[in-house]
């Protein structure tokens, strides 16, 4: 058996099987494409410095536009960057879905 099936069979990466330490961590190996990047500190402004990790992992380029996303739920709290290129596609392969499905039962074009 080979590092990637085993990688593929535990669902992680094969640099996480071989080079993850799991004492200095005190965490388990991350499941496939799940990151713990560490803690950021907010600025007086509300500005944070994403760590250089993040930034490589998700291609991160100064000057990049990125949306904000929040949820309050009590449930679910938190904050989610994305790529404003990536944000665009999604709505608008949302839009394209509705305008489908309203299509299909109306029997008429958008």
């Amino acid at each position: 058996m080979n590092c990637q099936a085993l990688a593929d069979l535990y669902g992680v990466s094969v640099d996480d099987l071989l080079h993850f330490d799991q004492a200095s961590r005190k965490l388990g190996i991350p499941p496939k494409g799940k990151h713990i990047f560490g803690i950021v500190k907010v600025g007086e402004r509300g500005q944070i410095v994403l760590p250089k990790k993040a930034r490589e992992v998700f291609c991160i380029q100064p000057g990049d536009m990125m949306v904000v996303l929040g949820d309050e739920s009590p449930d679910h709290a938190g904050i989610a960057l994305m790529h404003e290129n990536f944000f665009l596609q999604m709505t608008q392969m949302l839009k394209s879905a509705l305008d489908m499905e309203r299509e299909e039962e109306t029997g008429e074009e958008p």
